[in-house]
C-alpha cells in the first residue's frame, strides 16, 4: 500500500461534523502586504483591535513576568486574576470561567450543552464563532434574520423548543454595533423555557454609550441562573495577542464548564498582564473616551462623502456605501488600509471599520473618498 492510499484510508475516517468546516481564513501579515502591494505603511482598521495598545502596567507586569516564571506552568486555577475578576462583579470566583479569548468560553458552554443534537440559537448574521463552535460539536444551529439591524428577539423565542440549549446574543451586536434594551430583555427572558441558557456576549461591553438603555449580563447572575455573560480582554483593554476572556455564570454551570476545560489554557502572561489591565482604569477610560471621539469622527465624515454609516456602541463602524464592498475593500488594501467587507455577513454594499487612532481614522477617509470615486 502507498502513502497516498494509507492517507486516504486515514481521512475517509473524518468526522462528519469536520468535514464541511470552512477553516478560518487569517489575514496576510502586514509585512507581506507591503511587500506585494509596494507600498510604505499599512494600518489596520478590520479586527477592532485596541489602536492604543494595552495599559503601560500590563506591559510591564508582561515583561518582568517573561524574564523570571516562563519555565513555569501557568496557574492552573489563574487564582489572582479570578479573584480580580469577581472582585470587577461582586460575584464569587466560582461564576468565574476563564478562556484562551472569550471565544474558548463560547466553546466550553456549547461542549457542555449543546454537543452532539442539542440546539443552538443565534442571529444571522452575528459572531461566526458560535456558528463554527455548533459546526464542531455536532449541537444543531437555527439561525433567525435580524429585524432593522437588531436580534429579533421575539422570533429567536418563538423558534426555542425542548431541544434548545442555548442562544447567543452578542451584545453589542457585531457588525451592526447595535444593543438590546433592558426592558425587551426582560420580556424576552420571560417567555423562554426554564432549561434554555441565554449567553449575553459583551466582547465590546466597555464602549456601550447608551449605557442606561442596554442590557447586562451581571444584573442577572444572583437572579436567574439562565444568564450567562462573557467578557474579553482583547478589544477595550487591548491585549488581543495574549488571548484571554472570560464568562461570568451560575457556580453549578461554570463546575460544568470547567470540565472540560484543558489544563493551563490560559497562559501565565496573559493572566498577568490581564490583572495589571483591570487594575489600571485610566488607561481603560482613555481608550474608550479616544474611542467615542474617533466614533463621532468616522460617523461624521462618512456621512459628508455620501454614505449611511450606523451609530455605534462599539470600536467599530458599520456603514452602508451602496457600492460593492469587495471593490472598496480591495482599492484601500492597495493603498495601505484594510477595512473589512461585510459580504460574508449578508451585507454585500457595506463595509466595517474599526476605529483607530485620530491620525489612522483621518487617513482611512481619505483613502475611502477617493476609492468611492474608483469604484462608481
Amino acid at each position: 500500500m502507498d502513502y497516498k492510499e494509507i492517507l486516504s484510508s486515514i481521512i475517509e475516517n473524518i468526522s462528519p461534523a469536520v468535514a464541511d468546516l470552512v477553516p478560518y481564513q487569517p489575514g496576510k501579515p502586514i509585512e507581506e502586504l507591503k511587500r506585494e502591494y509596494g507600498i510604505d505603511e499599512v494600518i489596520k482598521l478590520a479586527s477592532n483591535e485596541n489602536p492604543f495598545g494595552p495599559s503601560p502596567m500590563a506591559i510591564k507586569a508582561a515583561v518582568e513576568a517573561m524574564s523570571t516564571n516562563i519555565h513555569r506552568y501557568p496557574d492552573g486555577g489563574a487564582y489572582y486574576l479570578k479573584k480580580a475578576i469577581a472582585s470587577l462583579w461582586t460575584v464569587s470566583m466560582d461564576n468565574i470561567v476563564l478562556g484562551n479569548g472569550s471565544n474558548e468560553v463560547i466553546q466550553f458552554l456549547i461542549h457542555t450543552f449543546s454537543a452532539n443534537g442539542g440546539e443552538v440559537i443565534s442571529s444571522d448574521p452575528a459572531f461566526l464563532v458560535y456558528r463554527k463552535m455548533a459546526q464542531i460539536f455536532g449541537a444543531k444551529n437555527v439561525f433567525v434574520p435580524l429585524k432593522d439591524n437588531r436580534h429579533n428577539l421575539a422570533e429567536i423565542a418563538r423558534n426555542t423548543n425542548k431541544n434548545t440549549r442555548i442562544i447567543f446574543l452578542d451584545n453589542p451586536h457585531n457588525p451592526t454595533g447595535t444593543i438590546i434594551k433592558s426592558w425587551e430583555f426582560d420580556e424576552f427572558l420571560a417567555s423562554l423555557p426554564r432549561h434554555v441558557i441565554v449567553c449575553l456576549d459583551e466582547a465590546y461591553g466597555e464602549f456601550v454609550r447608551d449605557y442606561d438603555d442596554n442590557v447586562w449580563g451581571s444584573d442577572y447572575i444572583k437572579k436567574d441562573p439562565r444568564v450567562v455573560f462573557l467578557r474579553t480582554f482583547s478589544k477595550a483593554y487591548g491585549l488581543s495577542g495574549l488571548r484571554v476572556g472570560y464568562g461570568v455564570m451560575d457556580e453549578a454551570i461554570a463546575e460544568r464548564c470547567n470540565k472540560v476545560r484543558q489544563p493551563f489554557n490560559v497562559n501565565s502572561i496573559a493572566q498577568i498582564a490581564a490583572f495589571y489591565a483591570l487594575k489600571d482604569k485610566k488607561h481603560l477610560e482613555y481608550t474608550v473616551k479616544m474611542t467615542h471621539k474617533g466614533a463621532d469622527f468616522l460617523y461624521d465624515r462618512l456621512l459628508r462623502i455620501g454614505f449611511s454609516p450606523m451609530r455605534t456602541n462599539t470600536n467599530f463602524i458599520l456603514t452602508h456605501t451602496g457600492l460593492d464592498a469587495r471593490s472598496i475593500y480591495e482599492n484601500m488594501l492597495r493603498k495601505g488600509i484594510i477595512i473589512r467587507a461585510m459580504n460574508s455577513y449578508g451585507f454585500p454594499n457595506s463595509v466595517r471599520i474599526s476605529i483607530g487612532t485620530e491620525e489612522e481614522n483621518r487617513k482611512c477617509i481619505d483613502v475611502l473618498t477617493d476609492c468611492q470615486c474608483g469604484c462608481i
